[in-house]
């Protein structure tokens, strides 16, 4: 019988830099500069990852196994680059996150608090 996947829900809530670096990597290995781009992009410009905080991030995630070094990248790419993408377990920690916060905005737009303010 195969074991089933352990509950993530222990290691929610993600740290706001955390589940932006997630959301980064989830359509495909990045390096860390593209990271940042695509944290800025994504949030017109209102999240910002640093270098220092985002290269501890990244030990930090891979560490607990959440993300790898990655060996896909571009042929004509500069080989310093060190490229990242998301591991089984990064992936699942990612969607429970997004679940819970998908829940939390349920429940918002479904406040007596919103409802003469328009959407959440």
């Amino acid at each position: 019988m195969p074991d089933r996947p352990r509950s993530v829900d222990h290691l929610l809530p993600l740290k706001p830099k955390v589940l932006h670096v997630l959301l980064a990597l989830a359509d495909g290995p990045r390096h860390g500069y593209s990271i940042m781009q695509e944290v800025a992009a994504r949030t017109d410009g209102q999240v910002r990852v640093w270098p220092a905080a985002l290269y501890g991030t990244l030990r930090e995630l891979e560490d607990m196994d959440w993300i790898v070094e990655s060996d896909t990248r571009p042929s004509d790419d500069d080989e310093r680059r060190r490229y990242f993408a998301l591991t089984p377990l990064g992936k699942r920690v990612l969607g429970a996150e997004v679940r819970r916060l998908e829940a939390i905005v349920a429940h918002a737009r479904t406040s007596r608090a919103l409802r003469g303010e328009g959407r959440a």
